[in-house]
């Protein structure tokens, strides 16, 4: 069964979403800003990305003042987003970052921004 792509996919891909959304429209994916928009999943994200190879749940949960539970719920609000990935190892899940998805969906946005949107001061 088909899924729907992750904010991240979208941006990743700018030549098929942009047959459907003009530029800017469909880069302005809220999943990706709803789950960069809370200041503790940011506090995950940089945790994750400080690791560089990923980290088991209880790693992050511990490394952080809200509960596993609550840190679980976070990441699959990150992961849903396309910005981080998981896979199980036995009994632990371990997370990491998308890097190369976040950073062509973040460069999609600017390069989406400087073509539509006259530069600050002209009008």
């Amino acid at each position: 069964m088909p899924t729907n792509p992750t904010p991240l996919e979208v941006a990743s891909n700018p030549d098929e979403e942009s047959l459907r959304h003009s530029g800017l429209e469909g880069l302005l994916e809220p999943r990706l800003f709803k789950a960069l928009g809370d200041p503790t999943r940011v506090a995950i994200l940089l945790t994750l990305a400080q690791s560089r190879d990923g980290l088991p749940v209880g790693e992050v949960a511990a490394r952080s003042p809200v509960d596993v539970s609550v840190v679980s719920r976070h990441l699959a609000v990150l992961r849903e987003a396309g910005i981080v990935e998981c896979e199980r190892q036995g009994k632990v899940v371990f997370y990491w970052v998308r890097y190369g998805a976040l950073t062509a969906s973040l460069r999609a946005l600017a390069d989406a921004i400087e073509q539509c949107c006259p530069p600050e001061g002209v009008h």
